[in-house]
């Protein structure tokens, strides 16, 4: 079985994709437990930066050497292609961390996560304008719609609030838009570009960026012991595993239908955060939670001759 077969059959893609959704989920309670070792406070952005360098330069390190080892040497991108793999690492792990977490200094946790997990729409809607074959259709609206409420109801607690703060919800949004926008000109890059080098480099060099921009902002990362360096290897194993095998998901197969499985992000978060920092999870809100978002994953992954199939709009698309 070639890479593209592999990746293309329908069985691998749930399981490849739910798990890359099981290790995003996990960082959420890592990087809670992460702040707590490391004695970093919760207005501390700087030192978060840092943190979150460390994070993704380990990460990029960690593909770079599988690579390494599966071509018996160190490839480097092509001059060409450098400033490609830069320009995606400045968005893809560079901007969207950036705005994310000064955007949840200043909203919500409970805002935060919902607008966050927005993120699919946006995948899904861009994908109808760029590609051809990735139009959006009542299947795709459907499942998207089914997810989203379980985000809501996983999400919502009684502080929930409307009120828009632009450096606060708005920033959030702003990540999102910037994360779904930066996959798809991963896909495009992917084409042309060995994807290990592609994930590896784009990693790297967005991890240094966040490091030397905390640093310069007056951020400082102490507290290294045994327990906090195995910490920080585990979630640059997270962003490695993911970042790589969902690369290789967005090469072969569309966008719209592979974004959808950002929605089981919060819900292994839920599930993870239950278990590592004893935060409640078997109640109602989030069995129905997890019951819409397998709906919707189903629906979205229903063949088309099974389900209706009509287009929304006809809307226009790039040649």
């Amino acid at each position: 079985m070639n890479t593209e077969t592999f990746f293309t059959t329908r069985r691998n893609i749930v399981l490849i994709a739910a798990l890359c959704a099981f290790f995003w989920g996990s960082a959420y309670p890592s990087i809670k437990i992460g702040y707590e070792i490391f004695h970093i406070s919760s207005n501390d952005i700087p030192t978060k930066l840092i943190f979150a360098g460390y994070r993704f330069s380990l990460s990029g390190i960690m593909v770079l050497l599988i690579s390494t080892i599966k071509e018996k040497a160190l490839k480097l991108p092509y001059k060409t292609d450098f400033s490609k793999i830069l320009i995606l690492g400045l968005f893809l792990t560079t901007a969207q961390y950036i705005f994310f977490y000064i955007g949840l200094s200043h909203t919500t946790g409970v805002n935060g996560a919902i607008l966050n997990g927005t993120g699919t729409f946006y995948s899904v809607i861009l994908a109808h304008f760029i590609y051809k074959d990735d139009y959006l259709n009542m299947r795709k609206t459907l499942g998207c719609f089914l997810g989203f409420i379980g985000i809501v109801i996983v999400n919502f607690s009684s502080d929930f609030r409307f009120a828009f703060n632009f450096f606060g919800d708005g920033f959030i949004i702003i990540a999102a838009l910037i994360s779904s926008s930066a996959n798809i000109y991963s896909k495009f890059l992917s084409r042309s570009i060995d994807i290990l080098i592609l994930t590896g480099f784009q990693l790297l060099f967005g991890g240094i960026l966040l490091v030397v921009l905390g640093y310069l902002t007056g951020g400082s990362l102490t507290g290294f012991t045994l327990k906090s360096t195995s910490l920080l290897i585990y979630m640059g194993f997270l962003s490695a595993a993911a970042f790589s095998l969902w690369t290789y998901l967005l090469k072969y197969n569309k966008v719209g239908e592979i974004s959808f499985y950002n929605f089981l992000i919060p819900i292994f978060g839920a599930i993870l955060s239950s278990l590592f920092l004893g935060e409640r999870f078997l109640n109602t809100k989030n069995i129905l939670a997890l019951f819409f978002v397998c709906i919707g994953i189903y629906i979205v992954n229903k063949d088309d001759g099974k389900i209706y199939n009509w287009k929304i709009v006809k809307l226009k698309r790039t040649k």
